[in-house]
């Protein structure tokens, strides 16, 4: 068996850390307008708002250790490196997406029972705007980057931005036609109905994160790649068993057994093995393959060979 692979580039690990410094840069900064726009207007939906952008502050600041961790090589004790943390990091953020949801219908229900008027909503919907559009921007940039880099951490992080994006839309709206029309229930109403919304974030963000720890196959797309690469192989006579891989954070690990002709040579099975070594880094770069070759018709050596070669 053979592996090959690139370690982690440091300098890449630097660019999402600086990344992750922007969202919680952005985070401090929408904190800051929606508490303002919670004082200002007294609005449970601001408030709830103001409670969601908190979490995401405590989701950046898990997400940069996540990744600091991850950047970490390979060692005795983590042979295949530390690229799942970057799960726990996606894991971390869909729980506090869940915790904020929870705070947000509790709020809710209570401002229900007892509702109160707003004061100075113009204010508040200037403060929340500004708040959005930050968010919004970052969300992009994280999303983005994220998937270009396959790092779970930075995609965790931009859909939960997004979400604050969508919990503020529906929360200025919510704010709006209180103002509109008068009718203060509207705006826990409003509030409740974002709480509820966002529960199917988090869920998605705990499903894909725990799949991530269990060891997940690379995704379909990446699967083909890989047969269409080892199809190249074929002419020669080789064939190959089911792949096995595995997705950890931003590392790949690809299994290949591959069965060829029994009277080629160990150096001529070593070269396919270089070969497609190769061929799989071209194709998805970063990746370690592990190539084991197995002999069309396998057959004992005789006991005599056996002692020859210890003697």
């Amino acid at each position: 068996m053979t592996g090959r692979g690139r370690p982690a580039d440091r300098r890449e690990h630097d660019l999402l850390f600086r990344f992750m410094l922007l969202s919680v840069a952005a985070a401090v900064v929408t904190i800051a307008l929606k508490v303002g726009a919670a004082v200002v207007t007294g609005s449970v939906g601001f408030l709830s708002d103001a409670l969601e952008s908190g979490v995401n502050l405590v989701a950046a600041v898990v997400a940069l250790v996540a990744l600091r961790v991850a950047a970490r090589p390979a060692d005795a004790s983590h042979h295949f490196g530390h690229g799942k943390a970057e799960y726990l990091s996606a894991l971390v953020e869909g729980a506090m997406i869940f915790v904020a949801a929870t705070v947000i219908v509790w709020t809710s229900v209570e401002r229900l029972r007892d509702p109160a008027p707003l004061t100075q909503p113009g204010i508040g919907l200037a403060l929340s705007t500004a708040a959005s559009v930050v968010n919004l921007a970052v969300s992009l940039v994280l999303t983005r980057v994220g998937r270009a880099r396959r790092s779970p951490t930075l995609i965790a992080d931009g859909k939960h931005l997004m979400t604050d994006v969508w919990t503020s839309a529906g929360v200025l709206f919510g704010i709006f036609l209180v103002a509109l029309t008068g009718w203060q229930p509207l705006d826990p109403i409003v509030a409740l109905a974002v709480g509820l919304n966002i529960l199917g974030t988090g869920y998605k963000l705990v499903r894909g994160s725990v799949s991530g720890l269990l060891s997940a196959a690379l995704p379909a797309e990446e699967m083909r790649t890989l047969d269409e690469t080892l199809s190249r192989y074929q002419e020669l006579g080789v064939t190959f068993a089911p792949l096995r891989t595995v997705e950890s954070g931003r590392q790949r690990y690809v299994f290949v057994v591959a069965t060829v002709p029994g009277t080629w040579t160990v150096a001529a099975a070593h070269d396919l093995a270089d070969r497609i070594e190769s061929g799989v880094d071209d194709a998805l770069p970063g990746t370690e393959t592990f190539v084991h070759i197995e002999p069309e018709q396998r057959r004992a050596p005789p006991s005599g060979d056996v002692r020859d070669a210890h003697e």
